[in-house]
């Protein structure tokens, strides 16, 4: 029990800090200004749960990692793509308007699929892995999801103040120009790390 608690308190703190600032901190702050708290959160869990647990079993079980850098340039043309769907906008009708608000599932799977490609060779997934080498799988698995869900809570708590206080217009071109630095600086990554 002892190996446990120290893999998740090591875990959660080392990846706590290295979310502090990240690119994912960016995403989650703007999904928030788009959609309800809870959906964001889920889909950041989630993704999150998946992304680290394949980094404990590369870490723990295999001590390799995977081609990030290809990986990091794919989600970053996904991220500019997804900047530029923001600044052509979507109009809903009033009934679609109703059934978005209902609806969370297309929210929950926006997000999870988003973070899921920007975790993949992200700084927290390479220090999950180092981190599941020295540790614990579970303890490890745990404390990193927990770490980081924790520090993106912060972000969504930021964006749902924003979105609140902030016009629409404000949002929509803060959202695609966030969306297109987190493409950006994944397109940066990844040409630094093949070159």
């Amino acid at each position: 029990m002892e190996g446990f608690l120290v893999a998740l308190t090591v875990s959660f703190g080392v990846i706590f800090v290295a979310e502090l600032g990240d690119k994912s901190q960016l995403m989650a702050l703007t999904f928030a200004t788009r959609f309800k708290t809870v959906p964001v959160l889920i889909g950041i869990t989630v993704a999150t749960a998946v992304v680290h647990l394949a980094s404990v079993a590369i870490g723990y079980g295999l001590g390799a990692a995977l081609p990030t850098e290809w990986i990091s340039l794919v989600a970053g043309v996904a991220f500019l793509g997804f900047g530029a769907w923001t600044l052509r906008g979507d109009r809903l009708t009033e009934e679609e308007k109703r059934k978005a608000e209902l609806s969370n599932k297309s929210a929950i799977v926006a997000v999870s699929v988003a973070f899921f490609l920007a975790e993949l060779g992200d700084k927290t997934m390479l220090a999950t892995i180092t981190l599941a080498t020295q540790y614990g799988w579970f303890g490890t698995w745990l404390g990193s999801t927990i770490g980081m869900v924790a520090a993106d809570a912060l972000a969504i708590l930021v964006g749902r103040m924003l979105g609140r206080r902030l016009p629409e217009k404000t949002i929509k071109y803060g959202a695609a120009v966030l969306f297109a630095i987190c493409g950006l600086w994944l397109i940066l990554e990844a040409v630094g790390q093949l070159t």
